[in-house]
C-alpha cells in the first residue's frame, strides 16, 4: 500500500519545532497557548491603565468620571491580581499534587 500512496513526509517548520505527539508536542501546544494569554493579558491591562488615565486625567471636576476613572483603574490591577494569583496557586497545587512546581505550568502528557 506505502508503494502506491507513497511516504507522507510532514511539513518543514513548526512540525519539527514542537515535535510529535509522542514527542510531547500537545503539552508544548498548551504551554504556549497559556503564555500567549498571559501576554494578551498584560498588554490588555497596559491598555485599560493608559485608557483609565487618560479618563482620570480628562475627569476635570465631573465626580462620576474620576469615580469611573478610579473604578477602571482599581479593577484593572484586580484582574492582574488574580491572573498572577492563578499562576501562584497553580505552582503550589503543582508542588502539593506532583512534586513539582512547573507540574501544572508546564504540562507534559505521558503518550504510550
Amino acid at each position: 500500500m506505502d508503494d502506491f500512496i507513497g511516504k507522507i513526509e510532514p511539513p518543514k517548520g513548526i512540525v519539527e519545532k514542537y515535535g510529535d505527539v509522542q514527542g510531547g508536542a500537545i503539552g508544548t501546544f498548551i504551554n504556549v497557548l497559556l503564555n500567549a494569554l498571559v501576554v494578551i493579558a498584560g498588554v490588555y491591562a497596559v491598555f485599560n491603565l493608559v485608557m483609565a488615565g487618560y479618563g482620570f486625567m480628562s475627569a476635570g471636576d465631573d465626580p462620576k468620571k474620576v469615580q469611573a476613572a478610579w473604578s477602571k483603574i482599581w479593577q484593572t490591577l484586580m484582574g492582574l491580581a488574580v491572573a498572577a494569583g492563578a499562576f501562584v496557586l497553580a505552582a503550589i497545587f503543582g508542588k502539593l499534587l506532583f512534586g513539582d512546581y512547573s507540574a501544572l505550568l508546564k504540562p507534559v502528557i505521558p503518550t504510550p
